[in-house]
């Protein structure tokens, strides 16, 4: 409930947040020097989408943890209980109990993230983030351009200064993939486990037969996710820890200057 009574004034809060941050983008105020110039890297709609997300992206694993170890055991179907057949018994402690500060940060969390995924979702159709950003070009798309950057990435061979200042099409693919299949996809089969929004909406727990079918399905997507992530932290270290934290936080990345 507390969500729901405070997600549009932290809907209206980020929004605001943004527009301000947004102000502040002029690429003919950044510090230069004579080694380096800084060069515009990501908006602030997308710097504070990012960092909202990752924030709540830790309270749902978390809170994820707690509740899976409460009953470690995934089914399928429409219900599942000790003593019955289960589909997956997971090789973690048994700790049988309902972890009430676990659903309690989920659900605080969840709602965070899928407002920032909202709006940023909005900011980035508004300002064809997607289109210019993330959408890969048909001759990147080429399997002989695709497996050359995984095999670069493979043998962990650093990215060149220019090819550092945009995403690669797998960059772009994995990104995708996460926005706009395993998000949604996550943030769907949780519906599915919730008994209030599946008594209103019972197609969110019947269109994934039925809610332990949603929940096992719901994990997989969370693993993929923690898997994302994982990569996703690797290949920043890669490219630049440093620099790369600084351009999201910041909005600019140092860039070094030819010299003549």
């Amino acid at each position: 409930m507390v969500a729901f009574r405070y997600g549009p004034a932290v809907f209206g809060a980020m929004i605001a947040a943004t527009l301000m941050a947004q102000s502040t983008y002029l690429p003919g105020l950044a510090i230069q020097s004579s080694e380096s110039l800084d060069s515009p890297r990501h908006t602030a709609a997308v710097r504070i989408t990012h960092w909202i997300t990752a924030i709540s992206f830790v309270g749902l694993l978390i809170s994820g943890i707690a509740i899976l170890i409460a009953h470690p055991r995934l089914y399928w179907g429409e219900t599942g209980a000790l003593g019955g057949p289960s589909l997956i018994d997971l090789p973690i402690p048994f700790m049988i109990g309902h972890s009430g500060w676990g659903r309690y940060l989920h659900f605080l969390s969840a709602w965070v993230c899928v407002l920032t995924g909202l709006f940023y979702v909005y900011s980035g159709v508004l300002t064809q983030h997607f289109r210019k950003d993330l959408l890969p070009a048909k001759a990147d798309l080429a399997w002989s351009r695709v497996a050359r950057i995984v095999w670069n990435e493979l043998r962990w061979k650093r990215p060149t200064e220019d090819e550092s200042l945009t995403y690669n099409v797998v960059q772009r693919l994995a990104y995708l993939g996460v926005i706009f299949v395993l998000f949604p996809l996550i943030i769907l089969t949780g519906f599915g486990m919730s008994p209030a929004i599946a008594s209103v909406v019972p197609v969110v727990r019947s269109g994934f037969g039925g809610q332990q079918s949603a929940r096992t399905i719901h994990f997989f997507v969370a693993v993929a996710l923690v898997l994302f992530l994982c990569v996703h932290l690797a290949m920043v270290y890669l490219a630049g820890f440093t620099n790369r934290v600084r351009a999201m936080i910041t909005g600019y990345s140092a860039a070094r200057k030819e010299r003549s």
